[in-house]
């Protein structure tokens, strides 16, 4: 009975920044800045307001391209690089200098970031985002998949070895389909992280048709007051649809955090 209360308070405290969320965005302009926890009236006027402030379709397509294209982009190293990390006894080496760099603050990156990428004709544009995201996900990506290597015997590679496939062929056709439940939980990891990044897009990508959400969120502050309202009811429409999207893959993706954190 304890732990049942202790699980519905902790549920409670989770969701209290999205019921206030709600609030704000069902709130009228002028009852914003009241003191009152709870709106005295509600309107939908920010939902409809919110499309003629910023190009929110737009900008929603580009946050799940450029997450999607970047989780994808990061499983495809992270995959065969959690192989050479779980596999080999340099790979331990590998993995700490992947979480070493994972660790280093990101804006450090972005003035050469941005000066290779305009090099390269990738500033405001979908792949320069997708091919910087999904770069910056990898060492928790191939942390992730490094668990799931190792909990598959070895004798499984060494076995396919000896029936005459190669160390590629072997992870290709054996290992990988083992590891799918792992890639799973790694794509969402790096989707969410992907969808979240503002640094990146804000540096990145400046032009309307190349900004993502988190960059739009920011167009609502202006320099004397910001549109809370309209700002919330942009925050729950992008949120809507990752929430669906984490409630279906609940399972793998706690199943994958827990087997992966583990060796």
């Amino acid at each position: 009975m304890k732990a049942r209360a202790a699980l519905v308070f902790a549920v409670l405290v989770a969701l209290m920044p999205v019921g206030y969320l709600v609030s704000l965005a069902l709130r009228p302009a002028e009852d914003v800045l009241n003191s009152s926890l709870f709106p005295t009236s509600l309107t939908l006027s920010n939902f409809v307001k919110v499309f003629d402030t910023i190009e929110l379709g737009t900008m929603l397509q580009n946050s799940w391209v450029a997450a999607v294209g970047g989780a994808l982009l990061a499983v495809l190293i992270a995959a065969p690089a959690a192989y050479f990390t779980a596999r080999h006894t340099r790979g331990e080496r590998l993995l700490t200098v992947l979480l070493a760099s994972y660790c280093a603050p990101p804006i450090v990156a972005i003035i050469p970031l941005f000066f290779l990428l305009r090099h390269v004709g990738l500033t405001n544009n979908l792949a320069g985002l997708i091919l910087v995201n999904g770069i910056a996900n990898v060492p928790v990506a191939v942390w992730l998949l490094d668990g799931f290597v190792r909990r598959i015997p070895i004798e499984i590679d060494e076995a396919a070895v000896i029936d005459g496939l190669s160390v590629a062929a072997a992870f290709r056709k054996i290992i990988l389909p083992l590891l799918w439940p792992g890639i799973v939980a790694a794509l969402l990891v790096a989707f969410f992280l992907s969808y979240n990044d503002f640094l990146f897009a804000v540096y990145l990508a400046v032009t309307k048709e190349s900004q993502t959400l988190t960059v739009g969120l920011s167009l609502f502050q202006g320099d004397r007051n910001v549109q809370f309202g309209q700002q919330a009811a942009a925050g729950l429409l992008g949120l809507a649809p990752v929430y669906v999207l984490a409630l279906a893959a609940q399972r793998h993706l706690v199943g994958g955090l827990t087997t992966g954190a583990t060796k």
